[in-house]
Protein backbone atom coordinates (compact mmCIF):
# COMPACT_ATOMS: atom_id res chain seq x y z
CA UNK A 1 0.00 0.00 0.00
CA UNK A 2 2.81 2.33 0.68
CA UNK A 3 4.68 1.97 -2.37
CA UNK A 4 1.28 3.07 -4.28
CA UNK A 5 0.63 5.73 -2.08
CA UNK A 6 4.20 6.80 -2.63
CA UNK A 7 3.59 6.20 -6.27
CA UNK A 8 0.27 8.73 -6.17
CA UNK A 9 1.94 11.49 -4.31
CA UNK A 10 4.79 11.85 -6.66
CA UNK A 11 2.37 12.29 -9.56
CA UNK A 12 0.47 14.93 -7.53
CA UNK A 13 3.39 17.37 -6.19
CA UNK A 14 7.27 17.38 -5.72
CA UNK A 15 8.26 15.55 -2.86
CA UNK A 16 10.16 17.08 -0.07
CA UNK A 17 12.61 14.94 1.70
CA UNK A 18 14.21 15.94 4.91
CA UNK A 19 17.65 17.86 5.90
CA UNK A 20 21.28 16.92 7.86
CA UNK A 21 20.86 14.45 10.55
CA UNK A 22 24.46 14.98 12.06
CA UNK A 23 24.14 18.76 12.65
CA UNK A 24 21.06 18.79 14.40
CA UNK A 25 22.17 15.93 16.67
CA UNK A 26 25.58 17.77 17.64
CA UNK A 27 23.17 20.78 19.02
CA UNK A 28 22.25 17.73 21.83
CA UNK A 29 26.57 17.93 22.98
CA UNK A 30 26.01 14.35 23.85
CA UNK A 31 28.56 13.35 26.07
CA UNK A 32 30.69 9.62 25.92
CA UNK A 33 28.49 8.41 28.47
CA UNK A 34 25.03 9.32 27.09
CA UNK A 35 26.38 7.58 23.59
CA UNK A 36 26.70 4.69 25.54
CA UNK A 37 23.41 4.56 27.46
CA UNK A 38 22.91 1.54 28.92
CA UNK A 39 23.64 -0.82 26.24
CA UNK A 40 27.49 0.08 26.26
CA UNK A 41 28.85 0.40 29.77
CA UNK A 42 31.62 -2.05 29.05
CA UNK A 43 32.79 -1.64 25.54
CA UNK A 44 36.46 -1.33 25.08
CA UNK A 45 36.53 1.98 22.48
CA UNK A 46 34.80 4.61 22.56
CA UNK A 47 31.67 5.89 21.11
CA UNK A 48 31.39 9.09 21.15
CA UNK A 49 30.43 10.57 17.21
CA UNK A 50 29.10 7.14 16.54
CA UNK A 51 25.64 8.97 15.31
CA UNK A 52 23.85 5.39 14.38
CA UNK A 53 24.22 3.53 17.89
CA UNK A 54 22.17 6.18 18.81
CA UNK A 55 19.03 4.45 17.45
CA UNK A 56 19.69 1.91 19.90
CA UNK A 57 21.31 4.15 22.92
CA UNK A 58 19.42 7.63 22.50
CA UNK A 59 16.24 7.16 20.37
CA UNK A 60 14.07 9.62 21.82
CA UNK A 61 16.47 12.30 20.07
CA UNK A 62 16.70 10.82 16.82
CA UNK A 63 12.86 10.59 17.28
CA UNK A 64 12.66 14.29 18.27
CA UNK A 65 14.72 15.43 14.86
CA UNK A 66 12.89 13.05 12.68
CA UNK A 67 9.39 14.64 14.19
CA UNK A 68 11.36 18.19 13.77
CA UNK A 69 11.53 17.89 10.22
CA UNK A 70 7.78 16.51 9.74
CA UNK A 71 6.68 19.58 11.36
CA UNK A 72 8.61 21.55 8.68
CA UNK A 73 6.52 19.90 6.14
CA UNK A 74 9.00 17.16 4.92
CA UNK A 75 7.27 14.00 2.96
CA UNK A 76 10.13 11.62 3.15
CA UNK A 77 12.55 11.32 6.60
CA UNK A 78 15.93 9.43 6.11
CA UNK A 79 16.73 6.74 8.63
CA UNK A 80 19.57 7.86 11.28
CA UNK A 81 21.33 5.10 9.24
CA UNK A 82 24.21 6.45 6.74
CA UNK A 83 27.05 4.67 8.61
CA UNK A 84 25.62 1.82 10.11
CA UNK A 85 26.61 -1.36 7.60
CA UNK A 86 28.93 -3.69 9.58
CA UNK A 87 31.90 -2.42 7.36
CA UNK A 88 31.51 1.08 9.06
CA UNK A 89 30.74 0.00 12.49
CA UNK A 90 33.82 -1.62 12.23
CA UNK A 91 35.42 1.76 13.16
CA UNK A 92 34.19 1.45 16.57
CA UNK A 93 34.24 -2.40 16.93
CA UNK A 94 29.68 -2.05 16.89
CA UNK A 95 29.48 -4.62 13.23
CA UNK A 96 27.87 -6.96 15.67
CA UNK A 97 24.86 -4.40 16.11
CA UNK A 98 24.69 -3.61 12.56
CA UNK A 99 21.27 -5.34 11.63
CA UNK A 100 19.51 -4.26 14.98
CA UNK A 101 20.92 -0.33 14.42
CA UNK A 102 18.95 -0.58 11.01
CA UNK A 103 16.19 -2.36 12.42
CA UNK A 104 15.95 -0.06 15.47
CA UNK A 105 16.55 3.24 13.38
CA UNK A 106 13.59 2.36 10.91
CA UNK A 107 11.34 1.44 13.93
CA UNK A 108 12.43 5.21 15.39
CA UNK A 109 11.13 6.79 12.38
CA UNK A 110 8.12 5.19 11.83
CA UNK A 111 7.20 6.13 15.02
CA UNK A 112 8.05 9.82 14.41
CA UNK A 113 5.40 9.38 11.88
CA UNK A 114 2.90 8.26 13.94
CA UNK A 115 3.88 10.77 16.31
CA UNK A 116 3.34 13.27 13.75
CA UNK A 117 -0.02 12.47 12.79
CA UNK A 118 -1.47 11.88 16.03
CA UNK A 119 -0.63 15.51 17.33
CA UNK A 120 -1.25 16.99 13.93
CA UNK A 121 -4.19 14.76 12.93
CA UNK A 122 -2.44 15.50 9.47
CA UNK A 123 -3.51 12.44 7.15
CA UNK A 124 -1.02 13.09 3.95
CA UNK A 125 1.12 10.29 3.45
CA UNK A 126 5.00 10.62 5.02
CA UNK A 127 7.13 8.13 4.13
CA UNK A 128 10.35 6.41 5.72
CA UNK A 129 13.27 5.98 3.89
CA UNK A 130 16.24 3.30 4.79
CA UNK A 131 19.09 5.36 4.27
CA UNK A 132 22.45 3.33 3.17
CA UNK A 133 25.10 5.50 2.97
CA UNK A 134 28.48 5.01 1.02
CA UNK A 135 30.67 3.40 3.80
CA UNK A 136 33.84 4.14 4.68
CA UNK A 137 35.18 1.69 2.33
CA UNK A 138 35.68 1.40 -1.53
CA UNK A 139 35.77 -1.18 -4.27
CA UNK A 140 37.48 0.68 -6.44
CA UNK A 141 40.09 2.71 -4.96
CA UNK A 142 43.20 1.96 -2.90
CA UNK A 143 43.57 3.57 -0.09
CA UNK A 144 47.04 2.97 -0.42
CA UNK A 145 49.06 5.15 -2.89
CA UNK A 146 52.26 2.76 -3.20
CA UNK A 147 50.15 0.05 -3.62
CA UNK A 148 47.13 0.96 -6.63
CA UNK A 149 45.98 -2.96 -6.79
CA UNK A 150 44.79 -2.87 -3.14
CA UNK A 151 41.35 -3.06 -1.97
CA UNK A 152 40.69 -2.94 2.01
CA UNK A 153 37.15 -4.65 0.90
CA UNK A 154 36.04 -6.68 -1.63
CA UNK A 155 33.06 -7.02 -3.48
CA UNK A 156 31.22 -9.41 -1.85
CA UNK A 157 32.08 -8.51 1.58
CA UNK A 158 30.29 -5.07 0.31
CA UNK A 159 27.07 -6.77 -0.97
CA UNK A 160 26.75 -8.94 2.35
CA UNK A 161 27.24 -5.76 4.82
CA UNK A 162 24.50 -3.97 2.59
CA UNK A 163 22.49 -6.97 2.60
CA UNK A 164 21.79 -6.78 6.18
CA UNK A 165 21.64 -3.22 6.39
CA UNK A 166 18.39 -3.12 3.97
CA UNK A 167 17.50 -6.58 5.74
CA UNK A 168 16.92 -4.86 8.97
CA UNK A 169 15.63 -1.21 7.67
CA UNK A 170 13.03 -3.65 5.99
CA UNK A 171 12.18 -5.70 8.81
CA UNK A 172 11.68 -2.22 11.03
CA UNK A 173 9.42 -0.81 8.40
CA UNK A 174 11.05 1.31 5.75
CA UNK A 175 9.07 2.42 3.18
CA UNK A 176 11.95 2.62 0.37
CA UNK A 177 15.52 2.11 0.39
CA UNK A 178 17.87 4.80 0.06
CA UNK A 179 21.71 4.19 -1.42
CA UNK A 180 22.67 7.59 -0.87
CA UNK A 181 25.51 9.75 -1.19
CA UNK A 182 27.53 7.08 -3.95
CA UNK A 183 30.90 7.81 -4.35
CA UNK A 184 31.96 5.09 -5.99
CA UNK A 185 29.87 3.18 -8.52
CA UNK A 186 30.93 -0.42 -7.42
CA UNK A 187 29.90 0.26 -4.00
CA UNK A 188 26.54 1.51 -5.53
CA UNK A 189 26.22 -1.52 -7.51
CA UNK A 190 27.26 -4.09 -4.35
CA UNK A 191 24.52 -2.37 -2.60
CA UNK A 192 21.59 -2.87 -5.47
CA UNK A 193 22.65 -6.35 -6.32
CA UNK A 194 21.79 -7.31 -2.29
CA UNK A 195 18.79 -5.26 -2.29
CA UNK A 196 17.58 -7.49 -5.63
CA UNK A 197 19.13 -10.48 -3.51
CA UNK A 198 16.71 -9.56 -0.68
CA UNK A 199 14.21 -8.84 -2.56
CA UNK A 200 14.22 -12.35 -3.93
CA UNK A 201 14.37 -14.20 -0.92
CA UNK A 202 11.50 -12.29 1.34
CA UNK A 203 9.14 -11.94 -1.58
CA UNK A 204 8.66 -8.34 -0.86
CA UNK A 205 9.80 -5.19 -2.78
CA UNK A 206 10.49 -1.19 -1.94
CA UNK A 207 10.96 1.47 -4.33
CA UNK A 208 14.89 2.26 -4.72
CA UNK A 209 16.14 5.66 -4.84
CA UNK A 210 19.64 6.24 -5.62
CA UNK A 211 21.53 9.53 -5.04
CA UNK A 212 25.16 10.06 -6.46
CA UNK A 213 27.48 12.64 -5.35
CA UNK A 214 29.49 14.96 -7.63
CA UNK A 215 32.34 15.64 -5.98
CA UNK A 216 33.55 18.69 -7.60
CA UNK A 217 32.97 20.69 -10.27
CA UNK A 218 35.00 18.61 -12.47
CA UNK A 219 31.56 17.30 -12.91
CA UNK A 220 32.54 13.15 -12.30
CA UNK A 221 31.87 11.28 -9.29
CA UNK A 222 34.78 10.38 -7.14
CA UNK A 223 35.82 7.11 -8.45
CA UNK A 224 36.15 8.77 -12.17
CA UNK A 225 32.03 9.08 -13.33
CA UNK A 226 30.29 11.45 -15.32
CA UNK A 227 26.64 12.09 -14.96
CA UNK A 228 25.74 10.36 -17.64
CA UNK A 229 28.02 7.33 -16.89
CA UNK A 230 27.00 6.83 -13.73
CA UNK A 231 23.20 6.46 -14.89
CA UNK A 232 24.10 4.38 -17.56
CA UNK A 233 25.74 1.83 -14.42
CA UNK A 234 23.25 1.91 -11.91
CA UNK A 235 19.82 1.73 -14.62
CA UNK A 236 19.80 -1.98 -15.11
CA UNK A 237 18.37 -1.51 -11.65
CA UNK A 238 14.34 -1.07 -11.36
CA UNK A 239 14.94 2.68 -9.90
CA UNK A 240 12.48 4.62 -8.15
CA UNK A 241 14.35 7.48 -8.11
CA UNK A 242 17.80 8.92 -9.24
CA UNK A 243 19.39 11.91 -7.58
CA UNK A 244 22.24 13.89 -6.43
CA UNK A 245 23.34 15.34 -3.17
CA UNK A 246 25.93 16.43 -0.96
CA UNK A 247 29.42 17.76 -2.11
CA UNK A 248 28.10 20.55 -3.71
CA UNK A 249 25.61 23.53 -3.29
CA UNK A 250 22.23 23.78 -5.14
CA UNK A 251 23.62 26.50 -7.65
CA UNK A 252 26.91 24.51 -8.56
CA UNK A 253 24.29 21.04 -8.77
CA UNK A 254 22.10 23.00 -10.98
CA UNK A 255 24.06 21.83 -14.76
CA UNK A 256 24.42 18.06 -13.49
CA UNK A 257 20.67 18.00 -12.04
CA UNK A 258 19.68 19.55 -15.65
CA UNK A 259 21.65 16.32 -17.36
CA UNK A 260 20.11 13.98 -15.13
CA UNK A 261 17.19 15.27 -15.48
CA UNK A 262 17.10 14.78 -19.69
CA UNK A 263 18.15 11.26 -19.18
CA UNK A 264 16.75 9.45 -16.64
CA UNK A 265 13.98 6.86 -17.39
CA UNK A 266 12.56 7.66 -13.26
CA UNK A 267 11.81 10.39 -11.35
CA UNK A 268 14.55 12.97 -10.30
CA UNK A 269 15.94 13.78 -6.70
CA UNK A 270 18.24 16.37 -5.38
CA UNK A 271 18.95 17.42 -2.16
CA UNK A 272 21.75 19.63 -2.12
CA UNK A 273 24.44 21.31 0.96
CA UNK A 274 23.76 24.42 2.18
CA UNK A 275 26.19 25.90 0.20
CA UNK A 276 29.67 25.02 0.07
CA UNK A 277 31.44 25.15 3.23
CA UNK A 278 33.54 27.96 4.92
CA UNK A 279 37.25 28.00 5.92
CA UNK A 280 35.61 26.49 9.06
CA UNK A 281 33.95 23.74 7.62
CA UNK A 282 30.53 24.83 8.49
CA UNK A 283 27.66 26.15 6.14
CA UNK A 284 26.61 29.46 5.51
CA UNK A 285 23.30 29.44 2.67
CA UNK A 286 20.47 30.71 4.79
CA UNK A 287 17.03 28.89 4.31
CA UNK A 288 15.55 31.54 1.40
CA UNK A 289 19.05 31.83 -0.65
CA UNK A 290 18.80 27.75 -0.99
CA UNK A 291 14.85 27.61 -1.17
CA UNK A 292 15.09 29.95 -3.98
CA UNK A 293 17.33 27.96 -6.04
CA UNK A 294 15.67 25.05 -5.81
CA UNK A 295 12.70 26.90 -6.54
CA UNK A 296 14.19 27.32 -9.74
CA UNK A 297 15.12 23.74 -10.13
CA UNK A 298 11.53 22.94 -10.07
CA UNK A 299 10.16 25.49 -11.84
CA UNK A 300 12.69 23.99 -15.08
CA UNK A 301 11.08 20.69 -14.54
CA UNK A 302 14.17 18.97 -13.02
CA UNK A 303 12.83 17.59 -10.03
CA UNK A 304 10.52 14.86 -8.39
CA UNK A 305 12.34 14.67 -5.18
CA UNK A 306 13.84 17.79 -3.09
CA UNK A 307 15.64 18.31 0.25
CA UNK A 308 18.80 19.33 1.97
CA UNK A 309 21.91 17.71 2.97
CA UNK A 310 24.96 18.74 5.31
CA UNK A 311 24.28 22.18 6.78
CA UNK A 312 20.31 22.45 6.24
CA UNK A 313 18.06 22.15 9.15
CA UNK A 314 14.01 21.97 9.30
CA UNK A 315 14.26 25.68 8.72
CA UNK A 316 15.37 25.10 5.43
CA UNK A 317 13.23 22.06 4.66
CA UNK A 318 10.39 24.47 5.68
CA UNK A 319 11.42 27.21 2.88
CA UNK A 320 11.82 24.15 0.22
CA UNK A 321 8.71 22.64 1.34
CA UNK A 322 6.83 26.46 0.77
CA UNK A 323 8.10 26.91 -2.63
CA UNK A 324 7.86 24.11 -4.68
CA UNK A 325 4.26 22.75 -3.35
CA UNK A 326 2.83 24.87 -5.84
CA UNK A 327 5.12 23.73 -8.70
CA UNK A 328 3.74 20.92 -11.24
CA UNK A 329 6.75 17.80 -10.53
CA UNK A 330 8.92 16.99 -13.35
CA UNK A 331 7.33 14.52 -16.03
CA UNK A 332 9.35 11.82 -17.44
CA UNK A 333 8.19 9.50 -20.24
CA UNK A 334 7.42 6.69 -18.06
CA UNK A 335 5.52 7.92 -15.44
CA UNK A 336 2.05 7.17 -16.43
CA UNK A 337 2.86 3.22 -17.00
CA UNK A 338 4.41 2.91 -13.60
CA UNK A 339 1.72 4.02 -12.20
CA UNK A 340 -0.53 1.56 -13.93
CA UNK A 341 2.19 -1.21 -13.32
CA UNK A 342 0.93 -0.58 -9.76
CA UNK A 343 -2.22 -0.79 -9.90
Amino acid sequence: MSKLLLEQAIQERILVIDGAMGSLIQTYKLTEAQFRADLLPDHPIDVKGNNDVLCLTQPDIIRQIHLEYLLADADIIETNTFNATAISQADYQLQHLAYDINKAAAQVARQAVADFQRQTNDTTPRFVAGALGPTNQTCSISPDVNRPAYRATTFDQMRNAYYEQARGLMDGGADILLVETVFDTLNAKAALYAIMDLFEDTGNELPIMVSFTITDQSGRTLSGQTVEAFYNSVSHAPLFSIGLNCALGAKEMRPYLATLAKIANCYTSCYPNAGLPNAFGGYDETPEQMCAVIEEFAQSGLVNIVGGCCGTTPDHIRHIAKHVRHITPRVWQGAAEEMASID
